[in-house]
């Protein structure tokens, strides 16, 4: 996951006297700043040159920050500063903004926090506020949550979304605005035809195809061809599949994807589970990749919450159907058909680790073109599990914190058999009521990463300026 690009701007008294007197506290507070987000080994610095004391220095330094492509400015206070000299750097200076001060009684750099924050209100600037020592964890981990929830919508801006396929099974929550996406998002969205995807197959050297299908064969725990539903040939074929989706989003500069699929290529042609698995997969049979966020169902909402979960943690991300509550065991069954990349069967990023617990079945038969499906039940562990949705034209975000719930094999292969046996499975407890979460929660589709993300999502509402659920 590259470095995120974050700007410090620290700001002064306009007075020369006094900003020359406390210059050096000035440059101190900035430094150590400085220095402890670079020792994340996750943050790239791009600190002002100059402390902004007057309205010249705000603008050149602002503007040298747009010049070096920050993903967002931590504005930073460490005593009594002009509040004029931040709306001045709010002209230029990259947004999201993060106010940030110490609690040193005697240097007063809440005062000028709390002055900038009253006018950067009146001029109606989104920004969040965080105070204290950096060099104490607690407050070092609140601003990367920050850095990395404000990276997480700036990347979004200018990407692709590959749409392939209409509508599927006439779900109204899969399909997004254009004109939302790109005002909101700054993402576009270009159309494919799932042909292409047929074309492109066929276009595959068969060496790789032979290489991946014995790779595979070695790694996977069991598959269980049937010489009619799930054959080498069928599996050859969503090989194929796989390599033309990464040529087209490669040759047409996608950054993320969504695959109708149902009624046209599980009809006529392959199910596309083995190709979503991989390409949200950190690796492939050709080595390591980095994760490609790819909706089964074109759910473009899902994709679009998966992307943003990609960009926090740079780790693959779930995407599941809420597909049962087993009262007895406490434990809901999220379970869908595609798009569950197979390193949640271990979460390693060593396919030998994930493979292992791996199982290729026979496709259901509402799906007779037939192939395999992807099985495996998810690696316990804390995760956090969210959708991005939309009511009357507005977007909300739900927030479910969870935990990922492993049983015996025996008793998960027994349990997982009261859904759809042949599709992998999360066993999930979560922290709300059953009552609660299925009177409230929007749709059927939900997503989600390892570990504690709840703080970094609500912040991504913030700065989205858009509302929230925290189901717990």
């Amino acid at each position: 996951m590259k470095k995120f690009k974050v700007g410090i701007l620290t700001f002064s008294d306009g007075r020369k006297y006094v900003h020359d007197d406390l210059l050096a506290i000035n440059q101190r507070y900035q430094d150590q700043l400085e220095k402890a987000l670079e020792a994340t080994g996750q943050v790239e610095v791009y600190a002002g040159k100059d402390i902004l004391w007057n309205p010249e220095v705000a603008r050149v330094e602002s503007q040298r920050l747009a010049s070096e492509g920050v993903e967002l400015t931590i504005f930073n206070y460490a005593i009594w500063c002009f509040p004029h000299l931040s709306a001045i750097a709010t002209n230029f200076a990259p947004a999201p903004y993060l106010l940030f001060c110490n609690v040193h009684p005697s240097e007063p750099g809440m005062v000028g926090m709390l002055a900038a924050a009253g006018t950067m209100d009146q001029l109606n600037k989104t920004y969040h506020r965080i105070w204290g020592d950096i060099n104490e964890p607690e407050t070092l981990g609140k601003v990367m949550g920050f850095i990395k929830a404000a990276a997480a919508i700036k990347r979004l801006k200018g990407q692709t979304y590959g749409s392939f396929g209409g509508r599927p099974l006439g779900m109204y929550t899969t399909v997004a605005n254009l004109d939302q996406w790109q005002q909101m998002f700054g993402i576009d969205i270009e159309h494919f035809e799932q042909e292409d995807i047929v074309r492109y197959s066929k276009k595959v050297e068969d060496q790789k195809v032979e290489q991946a299908l014995e790779w595979l064969e070695k790694l996977v725990g069991q598959i269980k061809y049937d010489a009619q539903v799930l054959t080498p040939e069928k599996l050859k074929l969503q090989i194929r599949s796989y390599y033309a989706l990464r040529r087209i989003i490669e040759e047409k500069h996608l950054d993320f994807i969504g695959i109708k699929a149902h009624g046209d290529l599980t009809d006529h042609f392959v199910t596309m589970d083995i190709a979503e698995a991989f390409l949200n997969d950190p690796y492939d049979w050709d080595g390591p990749h980095e994760p490609i966020v790819a909706a089964t169902e074109n759910d473009m909402d899902g994709a679009l919450t998966m992307q943003l979960f990609k960009h926090l943690s740079g780790s693959p991300v779930l995407f599941a159907d809420v597909r049962h509550y087993d009262k007895e065991n406490n434990v809901w069954m999220f379970s869908n058909s595609g798009t569950h990349a197979t390193y949640f069967a271990g979460a390693s990023n060593d396919p030998r680790v994930n493979l292992k617990n791996v199982t290729f079945y026979p496709e259901v038969s509402y799906y007779p073109a037939g192939g395999a499906s992807v099985h495996h039940f998810a690696a316990p562990g804390k995760v956090t599990l969210a959708r991005l949705v939309r009511k009357n034209g507005k977007y909300w975000m739900a927030i479910v914190p969870a935990e990922f719930i492993e049983f015996q094999r025996d008793d998960a292969l027994k349990l997982g058999s009261t859904t759809t046996p042949e599709w992998p499975c999360a066993f999930a407890r979560l922290k709300v009521s059953a009552d609660e979460f299925l009177t409230d929660y929007p749709c059927n589709h939900i997503h989600g990463i390892y570990g504690d993300w709840v703080n970094e999502l609500k912040l991504i509402a913030k700065i989205l300026q858009i509302d929230f659920k925290l189901f717990e």
